[in-house]
């Protein structure tokens, strides 16, 4: 099988177009075949070896699968072969998904949600279930709550908008002026151009002073310092970017703030939970480009490049049938 092999951690150029073995599914596995996967930060920040304690190489790379399977290794009950399926390959345990083949445990594997393409269902499983937990298994977030989502034009973002509404919170969003309307159209009720207003000064007049209930924060730099800020009584904020910066503290204290910093952990329930909201018409990712296998590399670029203009997330298709563009065609 083909393969995107990253024999040594840098730039986007590390990656090499490989011939490998095809895995065999052992007991409890799956053996699909990638249609499709996607790009995140976590990819890149793997390729140049900011977790390279963890990544043996040479390495295949990648985490996100929509494809089908194509056999079953002994003990699998819930799946056979020409079942469509999504998922997240386990994080720093084994190969990923930047191939033609992959193997799974079948406890992380979930059927593939209908109306979704494979290029839109590979957007969705690590983001989806990134968001889930973090809304939902962390924040708690309730009806009638209110959330203000950091980056709701991103791969992350755009998608936290669309579970909070279905949840039935009100959502604060923060993005450039350029993805104003878009962040509309996938439910924010509020937008925030942040390079024209100061958001916290924009929550805290439409919420009459009270702030939001909820931060979700997936940009990084001083925002997390800053969440406590336009935080209510008993507050909730929730981080899947890294703390270097200098925390708020004594602000947050005042709140009776909690802080929950998520790295998502791959399981089937949750990948169910999100496919009933895809079915119920609450939740479509948005796919802002798509590449081939072999053009990783240089989706890869295109996703590190600051104020890239794409919307929602990059795209592999590892099957070409499963179609490819490039960014803004």
């Amino acid at each position: 099988m083909k393969a995107m092999i990253l024999n040594s951690f840098g730039g986007p150029e590390s990656f090499e177009l490989s011939e490998v073995p095809k895995p065999v599914p052992q007991a409890g596995q799956v053996l699909v075949r990638v249609h499709a996967t996607s790009i995140n930060p976590l990819d890149y920040q793997v390729r140049r070896g900011d977790y390279r304690d963890y990544v043996p190489l040479p390495a295949i790379t990648g985490h996100d699968v929509s494809g089908v399977v194509e056999a079953v290794g002994p003990g699998v009950t819930a799946f056979a072969p020409g079942d469509a399926v999504w998922y997240t390959p386990q994080i720093f345990d084994g190969p990923g998904s930047y191939a033609e083949y992959h193997v799974a445990n079948e406890n992380i594997i979930a059927k593939k949600p209908a109306s979704l393409t494979h290029l839109e269902a590979a957007s969705l499983s690590l983001v989806g279930g990134t968001v889930w937990e973090a809304l939902v298994g962390r924040a708690a977030l309730r009806v009638g709550e209110s959330i203000l989502i950091h980056g709701g034009a991103g791969g992350v973002g755009h998608v936290a908008i669309q579970v909070a509404k279905a949840i039935g919170a009100k959502v604060f969003t923060t993005v450039r002026e350029d993805n104003v309307e878009f962040a509309r159209s996938v439910g924010a009720d509020v937008v925030i151009d942040y390079k024209q207003e100061d958001y916290i000064s924009t929550i805290m007049r439409e919420t009459d002073g009270r702030g939001v209930d909820v931060v979700f924060d997936t940009i990084g730099g001083d925002t997390l310092a800053r969440s406590p800020d336009v935080l209510a009584q008993l507050g909730r904020i929730v981080s899947i970017v890294d703390i270097a910066q200098p925390q708020n503290l004594i602000e947050a204290w005042g709140k009776n703030a909690s802080y929950h910093f998520v790295f998502t952990r791959q399981n089937r329930g949750k990948l169910d939970e999100l496919s009933t909201l895809v079915e119920r018409g609450q939740l479509r990712p948005h796919v802002g480009a798509v590449y081939a296998l072999a053009d990783l590399s240089r989706a890869h670029a295109l996703l590190e490049t600051p104020n890239n203009g794409v919307r929602g997330k990059i795209a592999i298709a590892v099957d070409p049938s499963a179609g490819t563009t490039r960014a803004g065609s």
